[in-house]
């Protein structure tokens, strides 16, 4: 099973109401939830840990992951209320304002984390979780306990408003990165993370030597690359698609990037230890087929393995 740590949220998509104004409708998300709901769909046995309020959109999210086949039985249900954000939508691409304060996700501690059954052989983690205290202390503790022997993936897909303390983030960022296997980066995220006069490729080659496997650089348009600690780099191009909007498409490439190593029997510590130039091909390519539906619809709506 892959279990996927972080946020599920709620976000509020604008639509057309009957006066002319904008009106907002709830949709479920997270970047850690869209993933997990990707990989469901996909036919990958998959599980979530996250807080859940019992609230009205809580029980939407809960009723969500059980619909795309995920394994809900790591959910912590709390009193505390959902996290809504706020989609503002130009040109397909989507900018948010986030409402999280003391929130049923934000508000998980370590204590909170539970022993991981062995049949977890994947993590995945990421999102605003990885920013969000005490949340990402939280997950921070449970990747460095059960990482032993477990394929682990991290996006850490920054959003800097969420940031309250760069220092502090940036340390547990590292540490989360020398028990990571796979890591996965916008090229913005990179030049966050790595704030230095260097090219992509020397910062690629620096996240490299902190510990992953396999470093993928995402740029949208222009496709994806992928950097083996061997040195092996392999490029394959966007699928392209009439976009609608950008919700969730990175979300849903790493699912197909984790479905497809997962079908390869190549998602374990050892196998992404040895990964062949053909097989990161291949992996990379589903990740943007995947995508390529997700950006082709509203909102992060991943496709089902019938839809490929």
């Amino acid at each position: 099973m892959i279990l996927c740590c972080g946020e599920a949220l709620i976000d509020m998509i604008p639509a057309p109401t009957k006066t002319g104004l904008d009106g907002f409708v709830p949709h479920c998300g997270g970047a850690v939830f869209n993933t997990a709901i990707a990989l469901g769909r996909l036919g990958v046995q998959t599980g979530m840990l996250t807080g859940v309020s019992n609230d009205m959109f809580g029980q939407q999210l809960t009723d969500a992951l059980k619909a795309s086949h995920v394994g809900i039985s790591h959910v912590i249900t709390t009193d505390r209320p959902t996290t809504l954000a706020f989609v503002r939508l130009l040109n397909g691409h989507a900018t948010y304002d986030f409402y999280d304060e003391n929130s049923a996700g934000r508000m998980l501690k370590p204590d909170d984390m539970p022993v991981l059954p062995a049949e977890v052989s994947a993590l995945y983690f990421g999102g605003i979780s990885l920013a969000c205290e005490p949340g990402a202390d939280a997950y921070a503790s449970l990747l460095e306990r059960e990482s032993d022997g477990r394929a682990v993936m991290l996006d850490p897909n920054i959003r800097p408003s969420f940031i309250r303390d760069i220092d502090r983030y940036r340390s547990r960022l590292e540490r989360m990165l020398t028990l990571t296997d796979i890591v996965k980066v916008s090229d913005e995220d990179l030049n966050w993370i790595l704030p230095v006069p260097l090219s992509l490729l020397e910062k690629v080659e620096a996240i490299l030597n902190k510990g992953p496997s396999l470093v993928i650089l995402t740029r949208g348009g222009e496709g994806a690359t992928g950097f083996l600690s061997n040195g092996t780099e392999v490029q394959v191009p966007a699928v392209q698609a009439q976009i609608c909007d950008t919700v969730g498409a990175g979300d849903t490439f790493n699912a197909g990037v984790l479905a497809k190593l997962s079908e390869l029997g190549q998602l374990r510590k050892s196998g992404l230890n040895h990964l062949s130039e053909d097989i990161v091909r291949e992996v990379l390519s589903h990740g943007a087929r995947v995508a390529a539906i997700t950006v082709s619809r509203v909102g992060a709506n991943p496709p089902w393995a019938g839809e490929l």
